[in-house]
């Protein structure tokens, strides 16, 4: 059976995957740890590591796990690009799962905005609006952030050119080929993305709302349950779920 090692174990998403694992017949729990333990003083108790916590704290649980040879899942957000390097390098030595969202909901529509971009994308303004409690601190969501780089790829754009994070002092007709983002904290909202294509005289939404964190606690054992004997590599929920 595999063991998983859970870091920042006593925060709301480590509960939620501690829960998680203990309904699976799948995996075991190897190691709990906080911010304040060494992962690599119990690297023998655990085959794989599942991360929800802060990019700094990741990509030093990423080393330890590298030159151990151990598998890890990240559903880390907020990571700039040394840091995203740093994952991809990694993943030429151990196998890795990389997604901003563990949600098979989530994973599904972006399955979906692939299609919705490509089939009416090119007629269409595109709206992303998401939603997170309070204590998020990064923004938009690595979720939303990926949704857009879907619908990006999908029309052959690049997102780091057409992103629009605010409006305020553009003072200009909005331009087609721009994909905009909405950001609303606030309360214990769980987690909301609606992707908007506007066309004239119609408009399609893929919304995808979740209202436990089970859901992404659930995928991320999935997950770990599936990078058994998977060879080294940066795979995503994609590859996970067959998408």
């Amino acid at each position: 059976m595999i063991k998983i090692a859970v870091v920042g174990a006593s925060g709301r998403m480590g509960q939620s995957i501690i829960e998680a694992i203990e309904y699976s017949e799948k995996v075991s729990l190897g190691a709990t740890l906080d911010k304040e333990d060494d992962l690599s003083a119990v690297i023998d108790q655990f085959d794989v590591v599942i991360d929800f916590t802060r990019p700094e704290a990741t990509l030093n649980y990423l080393a330890i796990c590298a030159a151990a040879g151990k598998s890890i899942v990240i559903g880390t957000t907020g990571f700039d690009d040394a840091g995203l390097a740093a994952i991809e390098n990694a993943g030429k030595k151990i196998p890795i799962v990389f997604a901003p969202n563990m949600s098979v909901g989530v994973n599904l529509s972006l399955k979906l905005l692939e299609l919705a971009a490509k089939v009416i994308g090119a007629d269409a303004d595109i709206e992303i609006v998401e939603a997170h409690h309070r204590h998020k601190v990064d923004a938009p969501s690595g979720t939303a952030l990926k949704m857009g780089e879907v619908v990006a790829n999908a029309l052959g754009r690049d997102l780091k050119q057409c992103a629009v994070y605010g409006r305020e002092g553009i003072e200009q007709p909005r331009n087609r080929k721009t994909i905009g983002f909405s950001t609303i904290r606030g309360g214990d909202v769980v987690g909301e993305h609606t992707v908007s294509f506007f066309m004239e005289g119609e408009r399609v939404e893929i919304t995808h709302k979740a209202s436990s964190r089970m859901t992404f606690s659930n995928g991320a054992v999935r997950a770990a349950s599936w990078l058994e004997a998977k060879p080294a590599g940066l795979y995503s929920m994609q590859d996970v779920l067959d998408l």
